[in-house]
């Protein structure tokens, strides 16, 4: 790397646009959406999609709620034409959707355009060429007036060919190509050209596409071309200006969702932001933004995994873990204090009287995407308390007191160390059976157990194997609890005080379980935790008592 890249590389210019108005506006409905999977992420594929891939993509889109959709690229081939005129004449394009196609600006290109989406209800025909000064200089060869005539000889061509083809209620689209590195005076002179031929009205208005085909500048200065053009292109009320936005700086998303507030009223993008170099805008990433701040995106990704297992099988790329809100681990805190604030989150949420969602660390509730809340909270050698009180609440019901809670981590958190890697929830049950609940090579098993009552006194009977053998104790108390521990302080137990007891009912219905849970101090003040389980919570509290004894 140069030490110092001025040498090589200018910086950016800013736009001369006074008063803007973007940084005050707010988002406040969708835009029009356009997937471009099948045309701009299938052309970045190492292996394009065949016929069946594209139909099953295609259908998805459709399931989600996209009502244009860029259907390819039809004068590349016979493949291509073929499947695009496929879903026109088998009928499988519904009647609230308009598919597109994209060419260049050639006239035989847009000849065969037209050819494909003959006899469809609507369409939309995309024609582009670049209009940018390394273009014009490196790639043409022409001067300005040059590139302005291939696009009036564009516009004139799909004028031609809609008549030519009275059937559809054709719809153009025009992108002056490399928009966000060309001057704005000269796209926006281009596209006032195509216009004068097209002649759109308010009620029929062209879309005019800005694309940044590649990001050359930070999202505020997107932000600024487009309100730049916005005010600048005459009549603009006839006009559908569009936002394709690229990742290169990694600020896609950004540029688009700036753009929108700059005045555009439509995105082009993809699913996960597939795409040549470092992808399209995510159209799931832009929706979803605007879903957590209450706005509806029109778009349904209610079964969000159902959608990305179709985008890795039509694309066979993976959706990375890390993918905002369709990542593997999107919704999943390995971190300590994350989950435990999480979990104060869930726990909060069960007392509220309305459905606001305000859980920290979390910006939409994965059920709305149809994510389970099972692995929002996932034990490794980084968890703390609080992570592992989730696993054991969501998969067993298990709600222990927060003492507890810290004293049973220490286990988990060894456990992690000598594993070294991610905890399940089977490995948190066993370790927590082996700590509190199996009595097997423990000192203390229950048999059977009765208690009478002696006054105010309770007396508790009971058969237990202490050290292996079976032996019959007894204890007086003034509950059963003091009991049980007055019991095994006379067979050889260790001596115990009652610190803490809770107890809570696991499941519902006639089988339902309870849990009892004890914090006990011994003598020279070592605090012992334990817990029962029974379908008799008296049963259950001695089993917790005998359980804290063992842990002696």
């Amino acid at each position: 790397m140069l030490r110092d890249p001025s040498v090589k590389y200018n910086a950016f210019p800013q736009v001369p646009l006074a008063n803007r108005e973007w940084p005050g506006r707010v988002t406040t409905s969708a835009p029009i959406w356009l997937s471009t999977d099948m045309r701009d992420g299938n052309q970045s594929l190492i292996d394009p999609m065949d016929a069946e891939k594209k139909a099953r993509f295609f259908d998805l889109l459709v399931r989600c709620g996209f009502k244009e959709i860029e259907v390819g690229f039809p004068s590349a081939g016979a493949t291509e034409f073929d499947f695009i005129s496929g879903l026109v004449k088998n009928g499988r394009i519904p009647g609230d959707v308009t598919p597109q196609v994209l060419t260049q600006s050639r006239a035989d290109l847009i000849r065969t355009s037209f050819d494909s989406l003959e006899g469809a209800k609507t369409a939309i025909v995309h024609v582009y060429n670049a209009v940018s000064p390394a273009w014009r200089k490196i790639v043409f060869g022409m001067d300005m007036p040059a590139i302005k005539q291939i696009a009036i000889e564009g516009a004139k061509q799909l004028r031609d060919n809609a008549a030519r083809l009275p059937g559809t209620d054709w719809r153009f689209e025009y992108s002056p190509e490399t928009f966000s590195t060309a001057e704005l005076d000269f796209s926006i002179a281009c596209c006032e050209a195509v216009m004068e031929i097209l002649q759109p009205t308010v009620d029929k208005p062209i879309i005019l596409n800005l694309p940044a085909t590649v990001e050359a500048s930070t999202a505020n200065i997107y932000a600024d071309q487009i309100e730049y053009f916005c005010k600048n292109l005459p009549n603009r009320d006839r006009a559908i200006i569009s936002l394709h936005t690229h990742n290169d700086r990694g600020t896609g998303v950004a540029a688009a969702e700036l753009g929108l507030l700059a005045g555009a009223d439509r995105v082009e993008g993809c699913l996960f932001g597939n795409g040549e170099r470092t992808g399209n805008t995510c159209l799931v990433t832009i929706a979803l933004n605007m879903y957590t701040q209450g706005v509806d995106p029109e778009l349904d990704f209610s079964n969000i995994d159902e959608v990305i297992q179709t985008v890795e099988y039509c694309n066979q790329l993976p959706v990375h873990p890390r993918h905002p809100y369709g990542g593997e681990l999107v919704y999943t805190a390995f971190s300590g204090s994350h989950q435990d604030a999480i979990k104060k989150g869930f726990a909060a949420r069960e007392r509220q009287n309305d459905e606001r969602w305000e859980v920290p660390y979390l910006p939409i509730d994965p059920a709305d995407l149809g994510r389970s809340y099972e692995a929002v909270i996932r034990v490794n050698s980084q968890s703390g308390k609080g992570g592992v009180a989730w696993v054991l609440e969501q998969d067993k019901g298990l709600k222990l007191p927060k003492k507890m809670q810290a004293s049973f981590s220490h286990t988990v958190q060894a456990l992690a160390d000598q594993t070294s890697r991610e905890l399940g929830a089977e490995d948190i049950w066993q370790a927590f059976e082996g700590a509190y609940l199996t009595t097997e090579a423990k000192r203390f098993q229950l048999v059977d157990w009765s208690e009478t009552h002696s006054g105010a006194d309770r007396i508790f009977a009971g058969k237990l194997t202490i050290d292996g053998t079976p032996r019959s104790v007894s204890g007086r108390g003034n509950g059963l609890m003091s009991s049980v521990i007055a019991a095994l302080s006379e067979s050889g137990g260790p001596v115990m005080d009652i610190v803490d007891y809770s107890e809570h009912a696991i499941g519902q219905g006639s089988n339902v379980q309870a849990a009892a849970y004890v914090e006990c101090r011994t003598a020279d003040g070592k605090s012992l935790f334990g817990c029962g389980l029974d379908t008799d919570v008296a049963t259950a509290s001695v089993r917790a008592i005998l359980s804290a004894a063992n842990g002696a």
